[in-house]
């Protein structure tokens, strides 16, 4: 069983621990509203992807993986023609 801290015993002592106490919840609060802020959500989640991407692109060397990103481009392009031939019979 864990013990509390002895509080302090005079008026002056318990008015510092409340204004320590204090200053501590608010460096807390805006430590999460710094995190949960949409601007801080975007940059971590764009240096994700970036990091997904470098991880297929790439290899442990550093060197790029042309078959993969050959094979992107070919489902691309795919995708994309499909869609272009889709709109011109369409009409």
């Amino acid at each position: 069983m864990a013990t509390r801290p002895a509080l302090p015993a005079t008026v002056p002592a318990l008015e510092a621990e409340i204004a320590a106490r204090r200053e501590r919840l608010g460096h807390t609060i805006d430590e999460l509203a710094h995190r949960v802020s949409p601007k801080t959500i975007l940059h971590r989640r764009t240096e994700a992807a970036k990091a997904r991407f470098a991880d297929v692109a790439t290899t442990p060397e550093g060197d790029l993986r042309v078959e993969r990103l050959a094979a992107v481009v070919a489902v691309v392009a795919v995708v994309g023609g499909l869609a272009l031939y889709r709109r011109l019979h369409r009409r």
